[in-house]
């Protein structure tokens, strides 16, 4: 592929690495967050900074964006001052935000009125999976768009697939959350009974981490909880907002999900007790309270 100029707005726990992925491809890369500071290391690697989304979609080739709600991706591509409006004919734009899948399909109308090339691609894999460019990267939109992208897909993905037309990437990702729900439930539970039971968790978890209870939660955050490490790989607010889009679309479909219901009303309750910004594994210490 082409050096292709990239412009990418949020640069968070998740975005940092995956715009230094980009750099090392040897893309020309632009940075804009709300907050500048929080880009200042990148800007020091190479990545340029700009003054606002307009100045950022005029510049570049390709948008990609990865922020926190729905309504922030609606302000950055919808708004006067928004990507859609202000990208040049032919650009790329890619929102990688867990969003609603109902609003990756108006983006990508929207896009299509302005000869954009919209996809949405939502990943999974935390801060890990980012920082080691191994992130599950679940793809809507038009093949041609995909295949044109795939390569700097590759840059921060392993596992990459074009799900669908607009909007399969999102209902994949609310598969993925649903699918998470439940097992960080079981993977808590377990290191609480664990705890209880006055077993060795670390001798418990070398057991059972490699027979039919194995998962990314118990290989990677039962650990962390272990140790009491509730650092954010993945925000536990942000994993409300997910699993209430997947709850409200699988409303919208006739679908009942209780275990995801149940999962969602734990996490709310930690998070009304000041745990919105830990990570999802924090989950661990509401077994721990309730004991």
């Amino acid at each position: 592929m082409d050096k292709k100029s990239i412009g990418f707005i949020g640069t968070g726990v998740m975005g940092k690495s995956m715009v230094r992925h980009l750099m090392k491809g040897g893309h020309d890369l632009y940075v804009y967050n709300r907050t500048k500071r929080k880009a200042e290391d990148l800007l020091k690697e190479g990545a340029r900074w700009c003054d606002s989304v307009v100045k950022l979609a005029e510049s570049v080739d390709v948008v990609i964006t990865i922020v926190g709600y729905p309504h922030d991706v609606e302000e950055v591509y919808l708004g006067d001052d928004g990507i859609i409006n202000h990208a040049k004919a032919g650009t790329y734009i890619i929102d990688m935000t867990t969003s609603k899948p109902n609003l990756a399909k108006h983006l990508f109308e929207e896009g299509e009125k302005r000869n954009l090339h919209t996809l949405d691609a939502p990943v999974s894999g935390g801060d890990i999976g980012a920082r080691d460019a191994n992130l599950t990267i679940m793809v809507g939109g038009v093949e041609e768009a995909f295949i044109e992208m795939k390569q700097i897909f590759e840059l921060m993905g392993s596992n990459i697939r074009l799900q669908g037309p607009a909007g399969a990437g999102q209902f994949t990702k609310m598969a993925n959350q649903i699918a998470i729900a439940g097992t960080m439930m079981g993977v808590s539970e377990a290191m609480a009974y664990a705890k209880k039971a006055g077993l060795d968790q670390e001798q418990v978890l070398a057991s059972i981490e490699t027979g039919a209870a194995g998962s990314f939660t118990m290989s990677k955050l039962a650990p962390r909880m272990i140790k009491g490490d509730f650092a954010p790989g993945f925000y536990m607010k942000h994993f409300i907002k997910d699993m209430t889009i997947a709850i409200d679309s699988a409303e919208e479909m006739g679908l009942k999900t209780p275990g995801l219901v149940v999962a969602k009303r734990l996490y709310q309750e930690l998070a009304e007790k000041g745990e919105g910004d830990s990570g999802t594994q924090a989950l661990y210490k509401y077994y721990m309270e309730n004991g």
